[in-house]
């Protein structure tokens, strides 16, 4: 049997619930994948002699040999409506060599395709997200948002849906709520003004929707920090590194001020931009950062401005 290639030795430490050698008493191990054995580290006892490997029987020298002797599927993704669990019947109405079908049996596809459709769509919670998943998945495109939080986002929309929370709210507010929930606990915030343009859904129904969500579902409401925005807003902006360290730092040292409790987190990280960007050089004028960064006034940028450089006492 064919074995996949593997370091002869290599170093291992257990956990304090797993083996313990019965001589010395250590969990230190040495794992021999040559010949199926752990070894004590510290004096050499067998501990197992028996072990198996659980790769593959076969072996593979590239990525097509690979892809064509794997035996399992794709990944679970519970942005698909199937969760990719799921069986195509095409189109093409071609067996298997590519020869045409007679007339009868395109009659039988037909009816296949057409119960698989229906039995796809057997209740309402399958309705729903053949309209939520597909919208899901066209707003973090527009939104930019990477597809492990879209698949988060997706796996807390599918648990709002079965405990029937988006009964007598429409689909886009909530799908709009959960992003705005996902994209704020991992540190990457979406701002409603942003969650507007991309569903057509007002504000103010987006922020009830998400209130309402996390009352029910005893979700924490994350808190949106300045700091999250800083690596995309000056990414949009086209800032040097320096300037967005620069502006990590004023942040820093505003918030054990105290200066930003109470603002707007955007407004205060477009002044923190402004104002480091004044520091190292790399000037934008607040004109031009509020009209390319969303829900960010040039009135706003100055009033934060002139609070945070007052506090920390910096003259420019």
């Amino acid at each position: 049997m064919a074995t996949k290639e593997r370091q002869p030795e290599q170093e291992i430490t257990l956990k304090e619930d797993a083996k313990i050698c019965p001589e010395c008493g250590t969990t230190d191990f040495i794992t021999d994948y040559k010949h199926g054995e752990i070894v004590c580290k510290r004096c050499g006892y067998v501990v197992e002699d028996h072990l198996y490997d659980t790769g593959p029987e076969w072996r593979s020298f590239d990525e097509d040999q690979k892809s064509k002797r794997a035996r399992t599927g794709g990944p679970v993704k519970f942005a698909k409506l199937n969760k990719g669990l799921t069986t195509e019947i095409d189109r093409y109405d071609r067996d298997i060599r590519g020869g045409s079908i007679q007339p009868e049996r395109k009659a039988q596809l037909y009816r296949l395709r057409k119960w698989q459709r229906r039995s796809r769509m057997s209740d309402s919670v399958q309705r729903n997200l053949s309209i939520a998943l597909p919208e899901l998945d066209r707003m973090c495109a527009y939104l930019n948002i990477p597809n492990n939080l879209k698949e988060e986002a997706a796996m807390w929309y599918r648990k709002t849906v079965n405990k029937g929370l988006v009964r007598g709210r429409s689909i886009e507010s909530v799908v709009a709520a959960i992003i705005y929930y996902v994209t704020r606990k991992h540190h990457q915030p979406k701002t409603l003004e942003e969650l507007e343009s991309a569903s057509g859904i007002r504000q103010k129904d987006i922020g009830r929707s998400y209130r309402f969500i996390c009352r029910r579902l005893g979700l924490r409401m994350p808190v949106a920090s300045p700091i999250d925005y800083i690596p995309r807003f000056s990414s949009e902006l086209g800032l040097s590194g320096e300037t967005e360290a620069k502006a990590i730092e004023i942040l820093k040292k505003a918030r054990e001020k105290g200066v930003a409790s109470g603002r707007g987190p955007t407004g205060v990280a477009a002044a923190a931009i402004y104002l480091a960007g004044k520091i190292t050089k790399d000037k934008k004028t607040q004109k031009g950062i509020a009209g390319k960064l969303a829900g960010v006034t040039e009135v706003t940028i100055r009033n934060r401005y002139e609070e945070i450089a007052r506090e920390l006492g910096i003259e420019i």
